[in-house]
């Protein structure tokens, strides 16, 4: 009888996993912060890249924590130096994910969880062609419309602003190995933990260690 590779005993360690690098986008208003938000707190195998960014703290938000709200001369001797895995502008604001860190993370095997815009995820997928990409969509773009105005973390300008962005950003959905609906966030947020839970015993992640 034919022996299976597992019952050969040609595989005689558990096979080592890479780390596996989530990239979720989506327009401001679709929940995509509170899914990710949950996520973190609810799988203790995936840590969460805080990026940097040059844009001021909302009242909520802590230095460290949810972002590194830097100077703008501060984000540009960062540049200078090549520390950041992409860069990009994003409501008149810069915004860029620290490279060492996540490439450390990855080779330790650890999960990593991107919350970058559409034009910072395009360059992480071009670098890293194994990432696994989300992106989020609104049910509607009335109900996106609502959440924006109902969250009053925004004035009108900058609520128009981001309406403006998204019509843009939701394009780019297409570029993603994967969009999710979040149209009900229990619902929303199963399929995403599906998502996970398939992408991490892909065997491009897998490297078993085989005997000469």
């Amino acid at each position: 009888m034919r022996k299976n590779f597992a019952d050969s005993g040609a595989v005689k360690k558990t096979p080592v996993r890479r780390g596996m690098l989530i990239v979720i986008s989506g327009p401001s208003g679709t929940g995509k912060g509170t899914l990710c938000d949950r996520l973190i707190k609810t799988d203790e195998n995936i840590t969460f890249s805080v990026s940097a960014t040059t844009r001021r703290p909302r009242e909520t938000e802590k230095d460290g924590v949810h972002y590194h709200f830097l100077t703008n001369d501060q984000f540009d001797k960062l540049l200078q130096e090549d520390n950041f895995l992409e860069y990009a502008v994003v409501h008149d604001h810069r915004y860029g994910t620290p490279k060492k860190p996540v490439l450390e993370a990855l080779e330790q095997g650890k999960d990593i969880l991107l919350d970058i815009d559409t034009q910072g995820a395009l360059s992480v997928m071009e670098q890293i062609k194994d990432c696994v990409s989300i992106f989020i969509l609104p049910p509607t773009f009335s109900s996106l419309r609502s959440r924006l105005h109902t969250r009053n973390t925004d004035d009108e300008a900058e609520i128009r602003k981001r309406l403006n962005n998204a019509r843009d950003e939701i394009e780019k959905y297409v570029h993603y190995d994967y969009a999710l609906i979040n149209d009900e966030l229990e619902s929303a947020f199963q399929r995403l933990e599906s998502i996970i839970a398939s992408e991490r015993i892909r065997t491009l992640r897998f490297h078993p260690e085989i005997p000469e």
